[in-house]
């Protein structure tokens, strides 16, 4: 199965009878799938089949959906509600003797709210069932345009992550073959320091000294980093291959990646060990970045 991304945008329209109608998908990053629709009021009966399809084919991600629908070639009936336009002059008559004031105008009685009400030509049941089941289609046709588009997105995330774990694999192995990480350097450069101490002062167990010098310098081997970070490694790739929404391991193994690289960092008294660190810490940074976007 092959990787996805969480970003993508989709356009579909099409016409049934007297209807047009189109929709529009965008699609960003999220922890779970979120579908948010926007209809057009007396079109609810579409979202249950959208919510439906969209789990279907997609685990992640945030969904803006907007559906737009016109009745084209119908004349526009006007009509008059008269329940509510006599409870609007019994207003009026009312007021009459106790208000000085102008006589409404019959321009202005119209344009009171619910006076007057704009409706296009009685729909046909028939006909609106067709519109309503071409508008669920076109949502569906829709939908897998993004979903490719998804896919493609996924295909060059896919790439540039293998790539980024390319990179973490080589520091993990220029660690590996830095002098300055071994317990014999380790251990020298301590030994050093150590008689640096017995020279200044006299007052230092010498035997003392030396027994914390071997503790530290077994602290700071860096062996058990340098194993995970290329189990990690060889992880992510094995992941990648298989394809899939696999996002969220990713991130997990992104944040695992990191903790290796601090803890690499903090270990280090080695100027080139140090340099490694560092750098692995940016790469690492910059393969979560782009995990974010994956789905």
């Amino acid at each position: 199965m092959a990787l996805s991304s969480m970003t993508g945008f989709a356009r579909g329209h099409g016409v049934s009878g007297a209807y047009n109608w189109a929709w529009e998908l965008k699609s960003v990053n999220a922890k779970g799938l979120d579908l948010r629709l926007r209809l057009p009021a007396g079109w609810d009966v579409v979202e249950a089949p959208a919510r439906q399809s969209a789990a279907q084919v997609l685990t992640r991600g945030t969904v803006h959906g907007t559906l737009t629908v016109e009745r084209l070639g119908v004349a526009p009936i006007v009509r008059v509600n008269e329940p509510v336009l006599a409870a609007v002059l019994a207003t009026i008559k009312g007021l009459a003797g106790r208000v000085d004031a102008a006589a409404p105008r019959l321009d202005g009685i119209l344009s009171l709210k619910g006076v007057v009400d704009v409706i296009d030509e009685d729909e046909r049941e028939a006909e609106r069932s067709a519109a309503e089941t071409a508008v669920i289609g076109g949502f569906h046709a829709t939908l897998a345009e993004l979903t490719t588009m998804r896919r493609h997105e996924g295909e060059a995330l896919g790439r540039v992550l293998v790539q980024r774990a390319k990179e973490i694999a080589a520091l993990a192995a220029q660690a590996e073959a830095a002098p300055g990480r071994r317990p014999e350097a380790i251990k020298a450069r301590i030994a050093d320091q150590v008689a640096m101490l017995l020279d200044a002062s006299s007052r230092f167990d010498a035997d003392r000294l030396h027994q914390e010098a071997i503790l530290i310098a077994s602290k700071a081997d860096i062996r058990e980093e340098l194993d995970r970070l290329v189990s990690h490694v060889a992880q992510i790739e094995r992941l990648i291959v298989g394809g899939g929404p696999i996002g969220r391991r990713l991130d997990f193994l992104a944040q695992e990646l990191n903790r290796e690289a601090n803890t690499l960092c903090s270990k280090s008294n080695d100027v080139e060990l140090t340099n490694i660190g560092l750098e692995l810490k940016s790469v690492v940074e910059q393969f979560r970045e782009q995990v974010q976007n994956l789905e």
